[in-house]
């Protein structure tokens, strides 16, 4: 075998081998996505907040405040309206979600940026930035 064949083997394999990783990186990505929409849509915001990633999380503390204040609210549409890719492989997703206020049954559509961060360390993905702000504005 020519050191040519050789050489294009080796490049066919490396390039495979990149393929199946970025393969099993957007599996684990839709695995993330879906689970953290799940939290949401359930109101488990004890359980999204977990897909927060550690540095941003460590920095904006999520105290009983807080979760008391998404306790009075009631998620009944999530929807995903769009992704896309950053140059630095940032995800980000535009989502369009509809809010029930428990207290006044008052029924409002909002729309925010999810950004999504792959961890190689980790081999995990994380939610960079937070829950979403369901007050900005009010």
């Amino acid at each position: 075998m020519s050191l040519r064949w050789v050489l294009m083997l080796v490049l066919m394999v490396v390039a495979f081998g990149a393929q199946a990783a970025g393969g099993r990186q957007k599996g684990k990505l839709e695995q993330a996505q879906n689970a953290y929409a799940a939290a949401i849509r359930w109101g488990d915001f004890e359980s999204a907040w977990s897909f927060v990633e550690p540095a941003y999380a460590e920095a904006h503390p999520m105290g009983e405040f807080e979760l008391r204040r998404y306790e009075q609210i009631q998620v009944s549409g999530y929807r995903d309206l769009s992704s896309s890719v950053e140059p630095d492989d940032v995800v980000v997703r535009l989502i369009e979600v509809r809010v029930i206020n428990r207290h006044t049954q008052a029924e409002r559509t909002l729309r925010y940026r999810e950004r999504w961060r792959w961890d190689a360390g980790a081999k995990r993905w994380w939610l960079a930035g937070g829950l979403p702000d369901f007050w900005d504005g009010e």
